[in-house]
């Protein structure tokens, strides 16, 4: 089975079918989800807060997202597979961004990397996929920008706020970009982004105009019930699910009702009994 491609996620705009895509971090949740048929998992930056529990994706390094990309990879056999490029990766340079993009093909076997930014970003986006590089764009609400944002706030609000992020979108097609992340953005904003570029759109917080949605296994699962942002819909609540199933085992821990019988294994190899030796006269 081979993944998908650049040109299938693509056609699947022309041919007005929504693309699903789920963030993992891992090669069990990748097997998962790609088992369930959706079209691209990402791994993201985004493991910094929801793997090592960080308040935001800042820590990450070129190292990590390598890492764990190559991770997802085993698991992942008809989706296509994106690997974020972490802050600091790709913003000092085109030429630093073409080489951090590489180690997470090479190294990670990602089928494509995703970048932050617009306008400021279009010239590494060119150098990246000048290199045959396929890029996914995300403008919005850029969580590498946090800080410089006040937070992780809506973008694109106000007839100014929409021309810059409209411009950024703009200005990563223009670079090359085969996809682009719309995130945290006004559901008008991000449904006249969707018309105007001819690359599909993934909505995150961005309304159902958009050509797909992405979402974190984490959250769509249910994983932290205390994790409540408007953009998550939960189609499960693991949460419950796996607390209740730990307490049961310690419980049987404690009460000597595990392991049973049936947990173990019969048949002690006997001990070899010593060899007398005749004496030779």
């Amino acid at each position: 089975m081979s993944n998908l491609t650049v040109l299938d996620l693509r056609k699947k705009k022309a041919d007005h079918e929504k693309i699903v895509m789920v963030t993992a971090y891992d090669a069990t949740m990748g097997r998962l989800v790609d088992a369930a048929g959706v079209d691209a998992v990402l791994v993201g930056d985004s493991l910094g807060m929801v793997i090592q529990g960080e308040a935001n994706t800042l820590s990450v390094t070129l190292d990590q997202a390598v890492y764990h990309t190559r991770c997802v990879s085993r698991g992942v056999e008809r989706a296509h597979l994106i690997a974020d490029m972490p802050f600091m990766s790709y913003q000092v340079s085109p030429e630093q961004a073409l080489l951090s993009a590489g180690r997470l093909m090479q190294e990670g076997r990602a089928q494509s990397v995703k970048l932050e930014g617009g306008v400021v970003v279009a010239d590494a986006i060119r150098k990246v996929v000048s290199a045959g590089i396929p890029v996914v764009g995300h403008v919005g609400l850029t969580p590498q920008s946090v800080h410089a944002m006040g937070g992780f706030r809506v973008q694109g609000r106000g007839e100014d706020g929409a021309e810059r992020v409209l411009a950024d979108a703009l200005a990563v097609e223009d670079a090359g970009a085969f996809l682009i992340v719309l995130e945290g953005i006004p559901r008008d904003l991000a449904a006249e982004i969707t018309r105007r570029l001819s690359i599909p759109t993934i909505g995150i917080g961005a309304g159902v105009e958009c050509d797909g949605q992405v979402l974190v296994c984490n959250d769509l699962l249910g994983m932290d019930l205390s994790f409540t942002p408007r953009f998550v819909k939960r189609f499960a609540r693991l949460e419950e699910v796996a607390v209740d199933a730990v307490r049961q085992y310690a419980e049987e821990v404690r009460s000597g009702v595990f392991p049973a019988q049936e947990h173990g294994f019969e048949g002690r190899r006997p001990k070899a009994e010593p060899v007398a030796l005749a004496r030779l006269y």
